[in-house]
């Protein structure tokens, strides 16, 4: 018979083994048991041609996702992380201004992001073609493409994620602890590497893990950019659509491997120590720069930051008002009007991306609000056999490239399942927020169990002594607490959703075809103004999403994360 306390831990994992089995489980033994076989027989014979000498490009490609992935932890890191101390540590002119603006790149989603570096830095660039006109150049004297063009748009567009964790932690670290250092005589270096480091530690790994995760999944850099450089997730993609479902399946219980084994070499990085203050943080303690010079050259140094990181926004804007066919030989533009966003509203089907991108993130930003609260409290605050396990099986969709969970989402339920209550889901419209949901749960169980880790037992144990009940205290006392990292994670956990390409375009079907795709569409039309104008409305929905949070939910900016 089980007590009390065991029947409350046992209500809260029912739901959460019965998802994760059900969705994400399940659907990666069928992926499994799909790449064992060749013609319906039991087989090896997938990955011998994987591994053999006649398919060295599937080698190679793998080498590059992995290879690509670290510098993209490492450059991610390095604009990230001075960011964050610059702007959380010291107090000039325009700091709250620069640091709102550092976040921009995360309202621009991965398909547009690529799409806006392409027509500013690609060989028919616009700043190419200005330096070429400049300085009188008989070519361009750059073009992003290759390593280099994945290298510049990973960084560019991951580097939040170190910024905005690094932020956060940074803000819950209580100012007392360094301050006492400091008293007990201890110099700036050891105070950071003594003190504020180890603090700072959870949200590098956390951070590390996530920009690697995504650099793994990324799909759109690699297909734009990659010309012949080869990654994992595109021979997926190519697989897939070449009908080889078989290769297709391989392909991805090896990438997953990979994934999953850094996941969890990550995971026992960050569980080595306890990190847990006794207090929740009390705020950043800014340092005011007194010297002229360094305060101005900062001030400088904002402004050129501001003017790069704005660019691509800014060119995605000038692009989206050129009307079709007016823009051919000419390097430069030469025509503006409204007539690509006249098209979109004239139509009302064409708002058909929109509606469907909005409805299907909300639907699977509710699912990971409520699943996030339960799985992160039962993973913090509860004392259950197999929580390491359970912990892992939560972190895997955010380790399986986006491609991957389409391919296992589509091996699962191409067929009537239990977990599909009976129903074919592969072509139906409930498909894609169903993908987005399995992706995105991570996000919201990481930003709430972040703050949970913070929470002292005592605070719940104190209130339980007073007499309070379980459920009246965690409704009183820990869900407001815990709220604004629930906030946190669904907000992002939307904000990805709106802007999902890859496992979109596996999963797609005219009835739930989303912004991205549209996007994909008009590109490959070569209606390059009205891909823009679909892109620039993606971009205004999550810029909008993020003001309504921090304006009326309290969400800051730096709390994203």
């Amino acid at each position: 018979m089980l007590n009390a306390e065991k029947r409350k831990t046992a209500f809260l994992l029912i739901p959460i083994i019965l998802v994760l089995a059900g969705y994400v489980l399940y659907p990666s033994i069928e992926t499994t048991i799909e790449s064992l076989q060749r013609d319906g027989a039991a087989t090896l014979k997938n990955y011998g041609d994987f591994f053999g000498a006649k398919a060295s490009s599937n080698l190679e490609a793998l080498w590059n996702s992995v290879y690509i992935s670290i510098l993209s932890v490492l450059f991610s890191a390095l604009i990230g992380v001075p960011l964050a101390f610059i702007f959380n540590r010291y107090d000039f002119p325009g700091r709250r201004f620069f640091s709102g603006v550092a976040i921009m790149p995360i309202v621009l989603p991965s398909l547009v992001g690529v799409m806006s570096f392409m027509f500013l830095y690609g060989e028919a660039g616009l700043v190419p073609n200005a330096i070429k006109d400049l300085f009188n150049l008989s070519k361009v004297p750059f073009s992003i493409g290759g390593v280099s063009g994945i290298l510049l748009v990973h960084a560019y567009t991951m580097y939040p994620y170190f910024y905005m964790t690094c932020s956060s932690a940074i803000n819950n670290i209580d100012p007392s602890l360094e301050d006492a250092a400091y008293n007990l005589g201890s110099n700036r270096w050891t105070v950071f590497w003594k003190v504020t480091f180890p603090l700072l530690t959870p949200a590098l790994v956390a951070a590390s893990l996530l920009v690697f995760m995504v650099s793994m999944a990324s799909f759109s850099a690699p297909f734009l950019l990659a010309g012949g450089f080869r990654v994992l997730s595109l021979q997926i993609y190519f697989s897939k659509i070449n009908g080889n479902l078989e290769m297709a399946a391989t392909q991805s219980v090896i990438l997953s491997a990979v994934s999953i084994s850094f996941l969890l070499f990550m995971r026992w990085f960050q569980n080595r120590r306890d990190y847990r203050m006794a207090s929740k943080g009390i705020g950043a303690h800014r340092s005011e720069v007194s010297n002229p010079f360094l305060k101005w050259v900062l001030v400088v140094l904002g402004i050129l930051a501001m003017i790069i990181l704005l660019l691509p926004h800014a060119t995605l804007l000038i692009l989206s008002l050129v009307p079709e066919g007016t823009w051919t030989w000419q390097i430069y533009p030469t025509t503006f009007n409204l007539e690509n966003y006249i098209l979109l509203f004239k139509d009302t089907s064409i708002w058909d991306p929109v509606r469907n991108s909005l409805f299907m993130a909300f639907v699977a930003s509710l699912g990971c609000f409520a699943f996030g609260i339960i799985t992160s409290y039962a993973l913090v605050k509860r004392k259950f056999i197999g929580k390491n396990l359970l912990d892992i099986l939560v972190m895997i969709p955010w380790a399986l490239p986006a491609t991957v969970v389409g391919i296992n989402l589509i091996l699962a339920f191409n067929k009537p399942t239990p977990f599909s209550f009976g129903q074919t889901l592969v072509g139906t419209f409930w498909i894609l927020p169903l993908a987005y949901f399995i992706r995105f749960i991570p996000l919201v169980v990481r930003s709430t169990t972040a703050v949970l880790e913070q929470l002292d037992d005592s605070i719940e144990e104190a209130a339980q002594n007073l007499g309070a009940k379980w459920f009246y205290t965690f409704r009183k006392i820990v869900l407001p607490i815990i709220m604004p990292g629930v906030l946190s994670g669904t907000l992002l956990a939307f904000v990805q959703a709106v802007g999902e390409f890859p496992t979109s375009v596996l999963l797609y079907t005219l009835s739930n075809r989303p912004i991205s795709i549209e996007i994909m569409n008009q590109l490959r039309m070569f209606n390059l103004g009205q891909a823009a104008a679909y892109g620039m409305i993606q971009v205004g929905l999550i810029a909008i999403v993020m003001f309504i949070s921090y304006k009326f939910l309290g969400v800051k900016s730096e709390n994203t994360m």
